[in-house]
């Protein structure tokens, strides 16, 4: 009869019971099986982490500057310039993600979800109104940190500014991000904290290092690690060094942490 007919035991022989007597017969032990290899979770990225992280670091810096300006002493010209550059920094920051959002999410979203046109023609029309009242706090800003003397009528503005850029953000986040998560997939790059980062890049604006170490300032260090496993290798490499410098340069504005 055929070989191929016949059942096809093992192709190894079973080990033999007794002190070696698999081997004085020519048995082999069998083979312990290899447990397959569970392949890598897939990370999907945080939702819309780019977008919350940056309107956290907007209140958090429009909070602190006004008693910064309040402290600034005529004497202190590196302080004052200090804060004058950081100033600089937030509004540019603003600006940009007020285009990114314009240009590049609200579009979608009009598309997508046409039940939001009428709120984000409002959001839109609020951006360019608070822009405006940017500018006009940054020349003030400019004017206090030339003569202290100036700084604390000027930083009542900025807590007026503050109150403004406040009713906006909670709108965009009790109104606009619940339905944002039902028009995205998850997985999703729009509004992560990579795609902001790679928007940066490609923009004439802040450097995309200086902007991560402002947004994950204050942040809780488990958090930051899962937010930079989004990331790419080269910005997880260079991490450390840009927290360390950033953190040099904003001490003498804000003092080391927990102080």
């Amino acid at each position: 009869m055929p070989r191929h007919l016949l059942p096809v035991g093992p192709a190894t022989t079973p080990a033999q019971r007794g002190n070696g007597t698999a081997a004085r017969q020519g048995g082999a032990p069998a083979a312990a099986p290899v447990p397959a290899r569970e392949p890598a979770p897939v990370v999907e990225p945080v939702p819309f982490a780019g977008l919350t992280l940056l309107h956290a670091a907007v209140r958090r810096d429009l909070a602190r500057i006004p008693q910064a300006l309040r402290l600034l002493q005529p004497d202190d010209a590196e302080t004052a310039g200090a804060l004058k550059r950081h100033w600089d920094f937030v509004t540019a920051m603003v600006t940009c993600h007020h285009e990114q959002q314009d240009t590049r999410l609200w579009p979608v979203l009009r598309r997508f979800a046409p039940e939001l046109r009428l709120l984000l023609n409002w959001l839109e029309s609020d951006h360019h109104n608070l822009d405006q009242c940017f500018t006009r706090t940054t020349t003030l800003v400019g004017i206090a940190t030339r003569d202290p003397a100036s700084a604390w009528s000027v930083s009542y503005a900025v807590e007026e500014l503050a109150a403004r850029v406040e009713t906006h953000l909670r709108i965009e986040e009790r109104q606009l991000l619940p339905r944002m998560a039902g028009v995205f997939q998850p997985g999703s790059r729009i509004g992560t904290l990579p795609e902001l980062l790679d928007l940066l890049r490609y923009a004439d604006g802040p450097s995309a290092s200086d902007a991560l170490v402002w947004l994950l300032e204050g942040v809780d260090p488990a958090q930051v690690d899962r937010l930079l496993a989004d990331c790419d290798d080269e910005t997880v490499r260079h991490w450390p060094h840009w927290r360390d410098t950033y953190a040099r340069c904003t001490d003498r504005l804000w003092g080391p942490p927990g102080q």
